[in-house]
């Protein structure tokens, strides 16, 4: 890791004319919206700026309403920068195609939150204190004197509000962000309904039956307890990838459970895994035997097998590490 400070990575991009930023794959509200709000202040300072992230899915629908995004370009269209950053990755890997855009770099730049990140940038900005990335990215912009503008607070105000879900694992710092960004103008209620409260019919039909055939494990996770559910890939058919994201936040309210799980299979076959713990478990070295990482309480990884073998091999990691 080559650790940064907020002065360093405002100083880095102050002394450059281009700058490309890139989301994670499957980009949330934090990465795009960390990507768009740096995007746009540094745009506004005279920088000449693009935004991308690694395909094949496309940027789900409430996203495409951020300010900003008209500075998204094609992966493949993202031209050569004096500086490429990354925003919300927890490993270089993350990235999808991009990463050998970034590994070969100039230079290059990490911001980032993620616990399990050990840094893969020649600056990483990086602290594991902060809720979300936006917080982290705010910081850069006041180093930068950059004006925080409406439309620069809207887009970091939707990686603060998701990532903290709705607040209600916030840290008090995180309040105070939120204020600093509301004041500046941002819609609080509108963006909690269009980016938390929001979702297709099919998207109740899909969980219901997902909350139909969970299960809860009591003698899982040493006693304490894991409910788990099962996104199949006929399910995912039938919803866009990103409605599937927040199917963890209806099961983890199982009060019998401190951990809960959510397999998608995003490809036959081919499992993304969210965890999630509600007190004392960490369930971040979970993720990363299986690969993965994130936070103590909200990690995920990849795995491949039926959904039988991806269980199992949850259930018995859990006896070890949970």
């Amino acid at each position: 890791m080559n650790p940064a400070s907020s002065e360093s990575v405002a100083a880095a991009l102050s002394a450059a004319d281009s700058i490309s930023i890139i989301s994670h794959v499957r980009p949330d509200p934090d990465t795009l919206g960390s990507a768009l709000g740096l995007g746009l202040a540094l745009a506004g300072l005279g920088k000449r700026v693009h935004c991308s992230f690694s395909g094949p899915e496309t940027l789900p629908g409430p996203l495409q309403q951020l300010p900003g995004v008209h500075l998204l370009v094609e992966a493949g269209r993202l031209p050569a920068a004096d500086v490429v950053v990354s925003v919300d990755a927890a490993t270089a890997g993350r990235l999808g195609e991009l990463e050998p855009l970034f590994r070969s770099a100039t230079k290059s730049i990490c911001i980032d939150h993620h616990v399990s990140n050990l840094g893969f940038a020649d600056l990483d900005l990086i602290d594991a204190e902060a809720d979300c990335t936006a917080s982290v990215v705010l910081r850069v912009l006041d180093e930068l004197g950059a004006p925080l503008t409406a439309d620069i607070a809207t887009c970091l105000y939707a990686g603060l509000v998701t990532d903290t879900g709705s607040f209600k694992w916030a840290r008090p710092t995180s309040f105070s962000v939120a204020a600093r960004l509301l004041e500046a103008g941002v819609d609080g209620g509108h963006w909690s309904r269009v980016l938390l409260d929001s979702h297709p019919y099919s998207w109740l039909q899909m969980v219901s039956k997902v909350l139909a055939r969970s299960v809860l494990d009591t003698d899982a996770a040493q006693g304490r307890g894991l409910v788990y559910g099962v996104v199949d890939a006929e399910m995912m058919t039938e919803i866009n990838w990103d409605e599937s994201e927040s199917v963890i936040d209806v099961v983890r309210t199982a009060r019998e459970a401190e951990v809960a799980a959510v397999f998608k299979e995003v490809a036959p076959g081919k499992w993304a895994v969210s965890l999630r713990s509600k007190t004392d478990v960490d369930v971040m070295p979970v993720a990363r035997a299986f690969g993965g990482g994130g936070h103590k309480r909200a990690a995920g990884y990849s795995d491949s097998g039926t959904a039988r073998d991806v269980v199992d091999r949850l259930v018995a990691e859990l006896r070890t590490t949970g």
